[in-house]
């Protein structure tokens, strides 16, 4: 049952990726889609994870389901990674840099603002 919550999720991440990859597509030699899926993807993976954390109740099933599945394959180092090779290869250093530096400064503050939303959530749901 685990691999199979893995499998499902992972297949709905990936189709859900390359929807949003298609909508937003590559503009002036920047990879916008990708970045948007993968800050995203920080901030649900941030909250998500704290949330689970706090409340305990979720099983495993649901957690592969959600964290490793449908996040993971959601979101996507390796493309960032190539994309960015292709960026600096083709003399968009400008565009390279930035990239960098977004995705890493954006996705850390996105995943601390997921932590923090789920602890606040997190605190209401247990006085209720």
């Amino acid at each position: 049952m685990k691999i199979l919550s893995v499998v499902f999720g992972g297949f709905i991440g990936a189709i859900t990726r390359y929807g949003i990859g298609e909508w937003i597509p590559t503009s002036n030699s920047f990879p916008l889609g990708t970045l948007l899926i993968n800050l995203l993807g920080c901030f649900f993976l941030g909250w998500f994870l704290t949330l689970i954390i706090i409340r305990k109740k979720i099983r495993t099933e649901y957690t592969l389901f959600i964290g490793t599945g449908l996040i993971g394959s959601f979101t996507t180092f390796s493309t960032f990674s190539v994309e960015t090779i292709l960026l600096l290869q083709n003399g968009f250093l400008l565009n390279g840099a930035l990239y960098i530096l977004t995705s890493i400064l954006f996705g850390l503050l996105l995943a601390y603002l997921g932590v923090k939303l789920a602890m606040t959530s997190g605190e209401k749901g247990e006085t209720h």
